[in-house]
């Protein structure tokens, strides 16, 4: 849980810091939401966002069943699948429920909460994502490498970029991997055969590299 404390404050003092400039003027739970200026160019590029995320997905789901659940490696990574797999639901559960409206349709305002269907911003299911796959993986070989701690750099330009391209509010990136990183860590704690892997036929337990 510590591993989980250090990483978590790590990227939320970023979220933080990114902000800054007008946190005295804002507003959403944690008083910090304010809408930055729309930049969809470079390093923030929606195509970037995308392509971290299906790349997440296809490391994570094609690691899993390569590796199998035999090996260190294939265990962390069905371990990550739990955590995907629960996270995003009760991430997709939150956000029909709070129904908050993002910044981009907003006019400024990130007090707009339970305004019905299409409105999608709390939490983050991006940074949810990202940052559920990681955790396992920077819980079990933290102690191997401690520069495993810099995959927390990923969930933390996810946010940054969904801001940036007005997506997301403040809170929403912050509970985004707070969510995903407190399943991470619940999953990891499991020591039993990972949920997913558990219901899947034995042949994706030994892996595909010993299948072929």
């Amino acid at each position: 849980m510590l591993a989980v404390t250090r990483a978590a404050r790590y990227a939320m003092a970023l979220l933080l810091i990114a902000a800054s400039p007008a946190c005295l003027a804002g507003g959403g739970p944690l008083g910090i939401d304010h809408e930055l200026s729309y930049d969809d160019r470079g390093i923030w590029s929606r195509n970037n966002q995308v392509a971290l995320e299906y790349g997440t997905l296809i490391f994570e789901v094609g690691g899993a069943l390569w590796e199998g659940g035999d090996t260190r490696f294939g265990h962390t990574l069905w371990q990550s699948v739990d955590a995907t797999a629960s996270s995003g639901i009760v991430a997709y559960v939150l956000k029909y429920a709070f129904s908050r409206v993002r910044p981009i349709d907003s006019g400024g305002d990130p007090n707009l909460w339970f305004r019905g269907h299409g409105n999608q911003s709390f939490p983050s299911g991006e940074v949810t994502l990202v940052s559920s796959m990681l955790t396992p993986i920077v819980l079990e070989y933290r102690h191997d490498d401690p520069w495993v701690y810099a995959l927390a750099l990923l969930p933390v330009y996810d946010g940054i970029a969904r801001m940036k391209v007005q997506a997301h509010w403040q809170s929403d990136v912050i509970a985004g991997f707070a969510l995903g990183a407190g399943s991470g860590w619940l999953m990891h704690s499991h020591q039993g055969t990972p949920f997913v892997l558990s219901v899947l036929p034995h042949g994706f337990y030994v892996g595909l590299h010993k299948e072929f």
